[in-house]
């Protein structure tokens, strides 16, 4: 495949032409129909060719495209700063703009341990984070050394600073061997356990997906596991980072996920659908307590991004934002998302399918050679590869992964699509993926 001058995500994949977008669909350079199952990477929820978020980007390029955020403050981020406040929970009601998932990671990690070199004098020793197995954080040498995506990482383990890492809550795959909730979710009471092991003293966050995405589809927790990890995190002055970059902005079916259990951590990231794939946006919500610290010691969050709260950006944030609340999308997401889970379930008489999990409109389905040992298939066999390319055969672009069991085998893939389907196209993505699944059992067991 010529890709010109252009280098690809890989020059080994072939890949069709996307050339227009319209609401939940995708058209390549034949005229074929796709419908996007999985909103890009979980970016586009207002769908394609939205107008009115196109018209907002326009008006404010030829208004100002650009002002140094060191040197200039301008209406549109003071305006997209109100809009993100506007839904976050508790105190996080400070926003910082970036330009997507990894940069807001970073800029999590930075204000963290700034907070407590001010809080503490420079000497703090709070200088280590916690985070998760099968777990993605971004691409940056930073975050991968947070994040333990193995086939992400591996490569260029010796450029990145390891992270001491705890269990995900895998119920399917426990690592612990229990079974929710006898377990009296030893997941969650691990990070106690690794706290104490590196002292308290030297702990400075737990990062952590609110529901996983890409590394474990659609892996959602028990009810008590979020509102636990905040309990230890306070007994121990530990901040909670949740990484919502997927799950954030309305996918779940609330604005932010840790809504599901009244937790507010002490920071969110969030990017991905905060401007709907209309311009590359981020963000970071800091709550007060830091905050405050800042602004009483240095002033300034030392930290900084060229395209730091970016006039255009910020005006497809605000756009973005006003339409979910107008519209009613979070609700639609929550509606729409029980709709798809049933379906789902549904699916669950097809050989390869071994679990359906997720919420509101993040849905993982995890792909297994023998449902009854939850055997996964060799990773030669590229199962979730196959499944990916027999859904779209059928018109319906779905998110894959690999290697969630012990960072070698194991396939999935999400299904999300934009917040504004309806119950009608729900009903059209479950009868094209039973379709690809079915193709894909023919492959994989042929």
């Amino acid at each position: 495949m010529d890709f010109g001058k252009l280098i690809p995500r890989s020059y080994k994949n072939e890949l069709r032409k996307a050339v227009r977008g319209e609401g939940i669909y995708l058209y390549d350079e034949d005229g074929r129909e796709f419908i996007d199952g999985c909103s890009g990477a979980l970016i586009s929820s207002l769908g394609h060719g939205n107008k009115e978020v196109a018209k907002a980007v326009y008006d404010q390029l030829v208004k100002l495209e650009f002002a140094h955020p060191s040197r200039w403050r301008n209406d549109a981020t003071l305006e997209a700063a109100e809009e993100v406040a506007s839904i976050a929970p508790g105190d996080l009601k400070n926003v910082w703009f970036v330009s997507g998932g990894s940069e807001a990671i970073e800029s999590a990690l930075k204000i963290a341990r700034q907070y407590f070199v001010e809080r503490d004098g420079k000497g703090s020793g709070k200088t280590t984070f916690i985070a998760r197995w099968n777990s993605y954080h971004g691409s940056t040498i930073g975050t991968m050394g947070l994040a333990g995506s193995m086939p992400r990482r591996r490569d260029f383990t010796p450029l990145f600073q390891e992270t001491p890492k705890i269990q995900p809550h895998y119920c399917y795959r426990c690592p612990y061997g229990q079974t929710y909730p006898s377990c009296d979710l030893r997941c969650a009471r691990s990070l106690e356990n690794e706290i104490l092991r590196l002292g308290p003293e030297r702990v400075l966050a737990f990062v952590a997906e609110p529901v996983v995405g890409s590394t474990v589809g659609g892996l959602h927790p028990p009810v008590e596991y979020w509102p636990i990890v905040r309990e230890i995190c306070t007994k121990y002055d530990v901040l909670l980072i949740a990484d919502e970059v997927m799950t954030g902005i309305g996918r779940t079916g609330k604005a932010f996920c840790v809504n599901h259990w009244d937790v507010i951590p002490d920071i969110i990231c969030s990017a991905k659908a905060m401007a709907s794939g209309y311009s590359p946006a981020g963000a970071i919500l800091v709550s007060q307590k830091l905050v405050d610290v800042l602004k009483g010691g240095s002033g300034a969050f030392q930290h900084g991004h060229t395209y730091n709260a970016n006039p255009a950006t910020a005006a497809a944030v605000t756009a973005t934002l006003r339409i979910m609340k107008r519209d009613g999308l979070f609700e639609n997401a929550a509606a729409r998302g029980e709709e798809l889970m049933k379906g789902l379930r549904e699916l669950m008489d097809i050989p390869i399918v071994g679990e359906v999990r997720g919420m509101g409109l993040m849905r993982g389905v995890e792909i297994v050679a023998d449902k009854a040992t939850k055997a996964p298939f060799p990773a030669k066999t590229k199962a979730a590869a196959v499944v990916t390319s027999c859904c779209m055969d059928h018109g319906l672009v779905v998110y894959p992964g690999t290697g969630m069991i012990s960072g070698v085998a194991g396939d999935q893939f999400l299904v999300a699509p934009p917040l504004i389907v309806t119950s009608e196209q729900i009903g059209e993505i479950l009868a094209r993926l039973r379709s690809g699944l079915e193709d894909a059992v023919k492959k994989l067991n042929g």
